[in-house]
């Protein structure tokens, strides 16, 4: 009984893990693409609200996204939640949608601020 309940955690464990590790590289992903300049494959990484969020004075997501400035950074550590995650950076902190297509940035260049909810560059 007791191997079972311990093989059945470490199964749920190596599951949460991978899921983590699946959004953080989406979450790295994203930033490589700015920071490439790659703004078609930044947006196509961003959930459609997301992608709205970016648009700005008449440019596109992919012409607007080029323009961010956020630090990124490695990755520290990430928590899924059922379709959610937070991934945190070195230097800020993404949360995450799983579609079926993958893991997509809902927002990103978060900083928290207390008590209050995260503010963030895109999304939010």
């Amino acid at each position: 009984m007791c191997a079972a309940a311990v093989a059945l955690v470490t199964g749920l464990a190596g599951c949460a893990s991978a899921e983590g590790d699946a959004a953080g590289q989406a979450a790295e992903r994203f930033y490589s693409a700015i920071s490439g300049g790659r703004g078609e494959q930044a947006c196509a990484l961003l959930t459609p609200r997301a992608a709205e969020s970016v648009e700005s004075g008449g440019e596109t997501c992919a012409q607007a996204v080029t323009t961010l400035v956020m630090p990124g950074g490695e990755v520290r550590g990430a928590q899924v939640w059922g379709d959610d995650a937070q991934v945190r950076l070195a230097r800020d902190t993404v949360f995450l949608h799983r579609f079926p297509q993958g893991w997509l940035v809902r927002a990103a260049g978060c900083r928290p601020h207390g008590e209050l909810p995260y503010d963030c560059e895109v999304g939010g």
